[in-house]
């Protein structure tokens, strides 16, 4: 008895599109009740949804089991719970991952890839391990940022020692919240020679917690890109649109408390341009093959595509043979890092110039694209076939051993 669940969400389009092609795949489909057929939901035995959890896993019975996991829906904008949030998702990921050891049960992408592709600095180090082109963080190589450092030094609004023995020209208002992680993120990038950076929580997506951080030391300029705010009560939303600030209290009352967050910092890049618009790639990577290659173009620095930046299809970017093969084997590369990893979408940067590719992030449920679904849904049709073909094996291995098969 060969079982395929999908461990979701019923009615989002993650469901729907890998419901259609289930079906256009010649595999059974269910339409839950009630549910006016939007939940359309690839069924061999059924959807096990995430808000039933953990009453909703299938129970060990020596079946062959094959499990897609999409990501838990979260409602909360609150950054500051955003860690929470993921430790618990983590920990249910482990329980499945311990669960499927127990029984017969087999993943599109095992729980502890997933896990892994989670922790963004992680995963970054895992790449850079493997000799593999990632973009620097601030501290050097894939290794520990500058928000790590503990414990704390006194406030000095005029600062003049960076290490290098040079006097900095900025001068600073406390901060209320930062608790001097603004003055030793000033202090490193003037070490660095890195005046331009982005700040990600270790955990998290969509450009939630996301800024990119432009600083002058002569001047003292400052600009910050962001989608998060700060709420009356002393919070830190994700606002899902991007802001700019310039005003050095508002920027600083600001990095100290995105600071508060685990974060990891990174070098801010020149991109490749197309018609004047700074552009990088995501890469959808499956089974041993480049699904899709789609090209986020912006006018700003941070280029998710739920910001109204411009998505389009890499091919009319016209890159040079070389430049796709290039990426094309740093994908297959990094997703040979990851044990149990079928399915990712891949985040790379084309440097401006020299058009050197470089992975940004690993996400290991970055499969759903609009311009995908819309179209031809070319990712989850693979999908739907990957899993065909593991029904199948299965028969063909029951068949050999004179067992019939359901």
């Amino acid at each position: 008895m060969s079982q395929v669940f999908l461990l979701g969400n019923p009615g989002t389009k993650r469901t729907l599109y890998l419901g259609r092609a289930a079906q256009q795949a010649g595999l059974p489909a269910l339409l839950p009740e009630g549910r006016g057929g939007e939940g359309a939901l690839l069924a061999v035995a059924g959807l096990l949804d995430w808000e039933g959890w953990p009453h909703c896993l299938p129970q060990p019975d020596g079946a062959r089991k094959f499990i897609k996991i999409d990501p838990p829906l979260w409602h909360s904008s609150s950054l500051d719970e955003l860690e929470d949030l993921t430790r618990g998702y983590q920990h249910r990921l482990a329980l499945l991952a311990s669960m499927a050891q127990a029984d017969n049960w087999e993943f599109l992408n095992h729980p502890d890839a997933i896990r892994a592709l989670l922790d963004k600095r992680g995963c970054k180090e895992t790449l850079a391990r493997a000799g593999l082109p990632v973009t620097e963080c601030l501290e050097g190589g894939a290794g520990e940022s500058i928000v790590t450092f503990r414990g704390g030094t006194a406030f000095d609004e005029n600062l003049a020692s960076t290490g290098r023995g040079k006097r900095v020209g900025y001068a600073l208002p406390s901060p209320p919240l930062g608790e001097g992680k603004v003055e030793r993120l000033l202090e490193a990038m003037e070490k660095r020679h890195m005046h331009q950076i982005f700040m990600k929580p270790l955990y998290g997506s969509g450009a939630a917690g996301v800024a990119a951080f432009r600083w002058q030391p002569k001047t003292g300029r400052m600009a910050l890109y962001t989608c998060a705010m700060e709420t009356p009560g002393g919070g830190l939303a994700n606002t899902k649109k991007l802001r700019c600030f310039t005003k050095k209290d508002e920027v600083v009352s600001l990095l100290g408390r995105i600071l508060q967050l685990r974060c990891i910092i990174e070098r801010w890049y020149a991109k490749a341009e197309y018609q004047g618009n700074p552009y990088d790639l995501r890469a959808v990577v499956q089974d041993g093959r480049l699904d899709f290659l789609l090209a986020r173009l912006s006018r700003g620095p941070i280029t998710n595509l739920h910001l109204n930046n411009h998505p389009m299809e890499a091919s009319r970017l016209n890159l040079p043979e070389e430049v796709w093969a290039s990426v094309s084997a740093l994908c297959q590369k990094a997703m040979a890092c990851f044990s149990g990893l079928r399915s990712a979408g891949i985040d790379i940067l084309l440097e401006k110039g020299s058009r050197t590719p470089r992975i940004i992030e690993m996400n290991a449920q970055g499969d759903l694209l609009y311009q995908d679904i819309y179209h031809e849904n070319l990712i989850y049709r693979h999908q739907a076939d990957m899993i065909r073909r593991w029904i199948e094996e299965g028969k063909c291995n029951l068949e050999k051993k004179g067992i019939g098969f359901k």
